[in-house]
């Protein structure tokens, strides 16, 4: 899933709230920058255009801005900025929401008297920590989930209120054979999406959480937001926190998403998964870690200036993702030494041997079973290995061999070619007028799924079962 996926999610769940959450949501200039950020560029091209102008202007003169090729973008940007209520239509006339207009020209001069993008403290700290412990706390809280997710111990257990997430959000379930969570479908799909995608998938249903937990939901959100804008290893006070946000501080602690020292720390230091909340930037690659650069981000023009950055991060992480050789004769090869993804692997893979920096296994039947046994489709399979090919494999086409593809495929058929259905089994009728009378009955009703004349047996779907029973004690109380 790319950045504009998730960046559609949050617009899908933005636009769902109603016109006085967001009156109160444009009260905050860091709420209004990150809102501007989530933008497509030609929106963020007309919110600039239209800052400083007082005046409205009309439908007919913004078409006139865009060339005839771009029409259709122009009104898709329209209807989105309509739809976070930036801009409002009136009589074919077009106005950008005056407190939107006021907070975000804040925003970008450093106005009003609002301490939105945080409190810096002046003094040092005495337990001071620097970017790589917080890239490196991050990763250890964030992976402990990933760990978790994919039945490895390496790590420490997340804390209940994860585990809740992870089971709320159907990203893992109770087994019926083991009574423990186990990875699903959707879970399986979730770690396949870079991490910038996982955090927001998290956090939009934190956000679905809090409204269940009577939470102030404009509160969460702009805290959310606000940590977007904050700065990559500074320190912040708790004191401009609202009481809603000193308790989110504790969950977003076990998401790694902020690190504080301890519960009653006054202060509390944004992470890298925060900082690139809303920036598109990659989080938590080894690329960022190495040679990323902090965002200090109390303007627009802050998340421009890191868009090549950006361009050459995302490449160099394409390219650390290309670790799998499979061949025909169903062998891989995976040159990792990452504890996660040799973890992903042996969902599906019977690994054989482990080297420094290789594993191998062999993909079998029973291995794609287990897979698919957890809800794990053959085509999120074949997606990841096509994504994780090593530059070798990338050179031919198709990527991945077809035999195996095709073989994978061909295994899932086979494990859903029969699918169990609610029945009910008649059998042991001592006449066969009997018989033949309720199958017949069973025909006309449509709900009889097979049946045997010489066994005198029937199958029955559930929902026949009611009125053949009635039907099978008239006629024999008749007889009788």
């Amino acid at each position: 899933m790319s950045v504009d996926n998730f960046k559609t999610n949050i617009y899908e769940y933005l636009e769902t709230l109603p016109t006085f959450t967001f009156m109160r949501l444009f009260e905050k200039p860091s709420t209004c920058l990150a809102i501007f950020r989530l933008l497509p560029s030609l929106g963020r091209q007309f919110v600039m255009s239209l800052l400083h102008v007082e005046q409205p202007i009309t439908v007919s003169d913004l078409h006139s801005w865009v060339n005839r090729d771009g029409q259709k973008k122009l009104e898709e940007s329209v209807m989105k900025l309509s739809r976070l209520r930036i801009l409002e239509e009136k009589d074919q006339v077009l106005i950008l929401n005056s407190t939107f207009r006021r907070e975000f020209q804040n925003a970008l001069t450093g106005g009003g008297s609002q301490q939105s993008f945080g409190l810096p403290f002046s003094t040092p700290d005495k337990h001071a920590v620097d970017i790589p412990y917080l890239d490196q706390y991050a990763t250890t809280q964030w992976e402990a989930i990933l760990h978790y997710m994919v039945g490895t111990s390496l790590t420490k257990k997340p804390s209940r209120g994860v585990l809740n997430l992870l089971e709320r959000s159907r990203l893992m379930q109770n087994s019926p054979e083991t009574g423990q969570l186990q990875i699903t479908n959707k879970g399986f799909q979730f770690l396949l999406q870079d991490v910038n995608t996982q955090v927001w998938a998290f956090l939009l249903q934190y956000l679905e959480m809090a409204e269940v937990l009577q939470m102030d939901l404009v509160e969460v959100l702009n805290f959310l937001f606000q940590l977007g804008s904050l700065e990559l290893g500074e320190s912040y006070s708790v004191e401009t926190l609202t009481q809603t946000q000193i308790q989110m501080l504790e969950d977003l602690r076990d998401y790694g998403i902020v690190y504080q020292r301890k519960k009653t720390s006054k202060r509390y230091y944004p992470t890298r998964l925060a900082t690139t909340l809303t920036s598109g930037n990659a989080a938590l690659t080894s690329t960022t870690v190495k040679t990323g650069s902090s965002i200090t981000t109390n303007s627009a023009t802050a998340a421009a200036a890191n868009e090549s950055s950006a361009s050459a991060i995302a490449d160099a992480e394409q390219i650390d993702q290309g670790f799998v050789i499979l061949e025909t004769n169903y062998k891989l090869y995976a040159y990792t030494d990452s504890p996660l993804q040799i973890a992903v692997l042996n969902l599906f893979v019977q690994l054989q041997s482990r080297f420094r920096n290789m594993v191998t296994g062999v993909i079998t039947r029973d291995s794609i079973r287990n897979a698919l046994m957890k809800g794990i489709t053959a085509e999120q399979i074949i997606y990841y290995m096509q994504s994780h090919a090593h530059a070798q494999m990338r050179k031919k086409i198709p990527v991945l061999p077809l035999t195996v593809i095709d073989q994978i495929r061909l295994w899932e058929m086979e494990r859903n070619r029969l699918k169990p259905t609610a029945s009910y089994l008649y059998h042991e009728f001592n006449v066969q007028a009997d018989f033949d009378a309720a199958e017949k009955y069973a025909k006309d009703l449509g709900v009889l799924l097979w049946s045997n004349s010489q066994k005198r047996t029937m199958i029955l779907s559930e929902s026949g079962h009611d009125s053949v029973k009635s039907f099978v004690k008239r006629r024999l109380q008749r007889s009788n």
